[in-house]
């Protein structure tokens, strides 16, 4: 009996073995868990910068403000300042009045055109 030759079986590897595949989609999925909390984490951390960033300017403002306060000992001071700040007594009436500037204009042009 003559022996036949076998017919070879022909497989075509894939470049990626199965082991490979399963191991790329492994670290997808690890990937694809971990950007959302890292995102996540990245956003918080600059939010928390920032605020931090404005607490430490809103302190060095407050400290300003403290000494300006101490320095600024008389009572007729304080008053005038909180006047300038739109403060107003107990029982008094605050008047706004608008277009000042304006007003100053126009009347320097009048002066201007009568040559004082």
């Amino acid at each position: 009996m003559a022996q036949r030759p076998q017919k070879q079986r022909v497989r075509f590897r894939s470049p990626l073995s199965a082991r490979k595949w399963i191991a790329l989609c492994v670290l997808a999925l690890v990937g694809f868990l971990y950007y959302r909390p890292l995102t996540s984490y990245l956003e918080a951390r600059d939010r928390v910068a920032a605020r931090s960033a404005e607490v430490e300017a809103l302190q060095a403002k407050r400290r300003a403000l403290e000494r300006r306060l101490r320095e600024r000992a008389t009572d007729a001071e304080l008053i005038q300042e909180a006047r300038q700040l739109g403060y107003v007594r107990p029982g008094e009436r605050l008047f706004i009045v608008k277009g000042i500037r304006a007003w100053q204009l126009a009347r320097a042009r009048e002066r201007a055109a009568r040559g004082e």
